[in-house]
């Protein structure tokens, strides 16, 4: 009785969902309340939220900046544009030029284009800089900077505000090189070898102030050019600067070295042992001349068969005498000096004297090496000229 007591209150309730949770209702009223509301509900967007989406975004006021900022971005936007337009009208130009001259344009080089501009237009003026040319406008027209600073006003570099953050870039490059390498070599000596590998200067010069100036595009002072090249030597004492090659040789030029390229005739001996060396081909404008160089001589100068009364000039006779490297180095006092052949105008002559003096000095070492003293024994012009 009671379980059916219990069950007749239960039936008074109803049930029902709502936010997914399952709810007792006490009246069958409220209840039905409820279910209209759920079937008066709509599951789709409603039309003011769309109205909301469907708006068109409002865009937000760009930020302003000085007139000297855009000034600034200009010139550079107009610079890079010149340059390409330049370099546009350098290729179409090229292989114009390259069509004149019967060549490929695709495989036309700088080298070809400086032959065709000197043959299509030959000028005997002194300097370089004014004959005509037809350069990459790369090289012609300075380089400048490009933008320094986004259109925020924020710069790029982050020592942009040194003034010269190229300048004291490189410095800091160096200081980093400077730092790794002794690191390196503080291994090496733990491991008990000791570092060398030093780089070799011979051949090469630091580039100069306008130079360095150039590759910056900065200006810098006399005292930070001296500081920068003092930089770079402290990096080139160390015993492991050949490892940084490439950032010393950025800031210097190799020169051309015409001694390596010459070839240097061996020293030989004749039967009595005395040593001598040929030197062919002298030249001196038109004359011609072959040189023997003796050693363990007495100083003695012999032109065609006279001694050096043969030049009245007093001039002449110093340009052999006082002028003349062996003398100067105080080997022609033990040096024999003969010329034999046909000489055309004194003037040629002492000249071409001179120069194979100064081809004889190249023995030097070699002589030093040999233990023989260099000297002109005989000298000998063809009988014609070119």
């Amino acid at each position: 009785m009671s379980i059916f007591t219990r069950y007749l209150h239960f039936r008074r309730f109803g049930i029902g969902i709502s936010n997914n949770a399952a709810v007792l209702f006490s009246d069958t009223a409220q209840y039905s309340n409820h279910i209209q509301h759920i079937k008066s509900r709509s599951y789709t967007t409603p039309t003011d939220e769309l109205s909301e989406m469907l708006k068109p975004e409002v865009k937000k006021p760009a930020k302003k900046m000085s007139k000297a900022m855009l000034m600034y971005l200009q010139r550079a936007k107009d610079h890079d544009e010149f340059i390409k337009k330049e370099i546009v009208e350098y290729e179409v130009g090229k292989r114009h030029l390259a069509n004149m001259m019967g060549e490929d344009p695709d495989f036309f080089t700088q080298a070809d284009i400086n032959r065709s501009i000197n043959y299509l237009f030959p000028s005997g003026l002194y300097d370089r800089k004014a004959r005509p040319m037809m350069q990459h406008p790369e090289e012609i027209f300075p380089s400048r900077k490009a933008a320094e600073f986004d259109e925020s006003g924020r710069p790029f570099h982050s020592l942009f505000y040194t003034s010269k953050p190229n300048y004291y870039q490189t410095l800091y490059d160096i200081v980093e090189k400077i730092k790794s390498l002794n690191d390196i070599e503080d291994s090496l000596i733990r491991q008990g070898t000791l570092p060398m590998d030093k780089i070799d200067l011979i051949g090469s010069a630091w580039l100069s102030k306008m130079d360095i100036e150039n590759k910056l595009l900065e200006n810098i002072k006399d005292l930070e050019y001296d500081y920068l090249i003092t930089s770079l030597e402290r990096l080139c004492d160390h015993p492991l600067s050949k490892r940084v090659t490439d950032l010393i040789m950025k800031y210097r030029k190799v020169l051309v070295s015409h001694s390596s390229e010459i070839t240097m005739p061996p020293l030989e001996h004749d039967s009595k042992g005395r040593p001598y060396i040929i030197v062919k081909n002298c030249l001196r404008k038109s004359a011609r001349g072959q040189v023997i160089v003796w050693g363990n001589g007495s100083g003695n100068i012999t032109i065609n068969g006279h001694d050096i009364t043969y030049f009245e000039d007093m001039h002449h006779r110093e340009q052999i005498r006082e002028k003349n490297p062996l003398f100067i180095s105080r080997t022609g006092y033990i040096t024999d000096l003969k010329s034999i052949g046909t000489i055309f105008g004194r003037e040629s002559t002492y000249f071409l004297m001179r120069y194979s003096s100064s081809s004889m000095m190249r023995m030097a070492k070699n002589a030093k090496r040999e233990k023989h003293a260099a000297s002109f024994e005989k000298m000998t012009f063809p009988a014609y000229l070119r």
